[in-house]
C-alpha cells in the first residue's frame, strides 16, 4: 500500500512557476515509478509526466515539454513536478500517482491504468 499527499498547487499569473511534491508513505517508494496526471473541468484526467524508479528516466506529455520537470528524492520519499512557464490551459487539479506493477527502470506510461495508486490532488490555477 502507498498513500500519496501532493501540495504546493497554488493560484499564479500566466508565465509564472510552481512547484509540486508529493510524500508518498509505505514501502517499495524507491523502487516504484511515479506520475503527474492532471484533470480540468469537464475533461478527463490526462498524463502530465513519469519518472523510473531511479530517476534516470523520464517522459513527458507533449504540451508540456521544455516547461515542466519531473524529478525524485528517494531518500525523502518525495517526488517533484517543477512547473515552468505556466499557461491558463495547465489550470487543473493535479494528480500524484504510483505504478507499482511497472517491470523494469522506466517511466510509465500515459495510460491511467498502470497506475495503481493516487492521490486527492492539488489545484492548480493559472491566470491569464
Amino acid at each position: 500500500q502507498v498513500q500519496l499527499v501532493e501540495s504546493g498547487g497554488g493560484l499564479v499569473q500566466a508565465g509564472d512557476s510552481l512547484r509540486l511534491s508529493c510524500a508518498a508513505s509505505g514501502r517499495s517508494f524507491s523502487s516504484t515509478a511515479m506520475g503527474w496526471f492532471r484533470q480540468a473541468p469537464a475533461k478527463e484526467r490526462e498524463f502530465v509526466a513519469s519518472i523510473s524508479w531511479s530517476g534516470g528516466s523520464t517522459s513527458y506529455t507533449d504540451s508540456v515539454k521544455g516547461r515542466f520537470t519531473i524529478s525524485r528524492d528517494n531518500a525523502k520519499n518525495t517526488v517533484y513536478l517543477q512547473m515552468n512557464s505556466l499557461k491558463p490551459e495547465d489550470t487543473a487539479v493535479y494528480y500524484c500517482t504510483a505504478a507499482p506493477r511497472l517491470f523494469g527502470d522506466r517511466p510509465g506510461g500515459a495510460n491511467r491504468y498502470e497506475y495503481d495508486f493516487w492521490g486527492r490532488g492539488t489545484q492548480v490555477t493559472v491566470s491569464s
